[in-house]
Formats: C-alpha cells, structure tokens, sequence
C-alpha cells in the first residue's frame, strides 16, 4: 500500500514538473510585432501588446501553480519516507 502510494506520488510530482516546464516554455515563445519607428503607433499595436502581455501572464501563473503543486507532491512524499 506505501509503496504504491509512494510510487503515485513520484508520478504525480514528474507529471506536475513536465506541465510546469511546458507551460513556461510555451509563454517564452510568445513574440509581439516589433513597431517601426516610421510606422504609427495605433490602438490595433497597443491592443497587441497587452494581449500578448495577459497571454504570458496566464500561462506564468499556471506554470507557477503546477511548481508549487510539484513541491507539495514532493513535500508528500518526503513526509511519507519520514514515517515509513
């Protein structure tokens, strides 16, 4: 029973890492348009730049969320092997 239960943990935890990883991965390759300085700047560019900003946004705290969740998982599993 421990050591399934242990062994779910350190699945839970890689799968909880590889996410987190992804999802940091994926908000980095998000690029906006670069302005031309002989280009006018507009509401369209400005409406860009913050989509792009609230797109990484969300995707840094879901990978922030799935670190922490990993380090719950591992803080579960060190508390396991304590008292095992």
């Amino acid at each position: 029973m421990m050591t399934t239960l242990i062994d779910t943990l350190d699945i839970l935890i890689v799968v909880a890492a590889l996410s987190s990883a992804w999802l940091w991965f994926r908000s980095s390759r998000r690029r906006v348009r670069r302005v031309s300085r002989h280009e006018e700047f507009n509401h369209a560019d400005l409406n860009r730049v913050v989509t792009a900003l609230n797109r990484t946004q969300l995707l840094n705290s879901r990978a922030a969320l799935a670190t922490a969740i990993a380090g719950l998982f591992a803080g579960f599993r060190w508390l396991l092997e304590l008292f095992r």
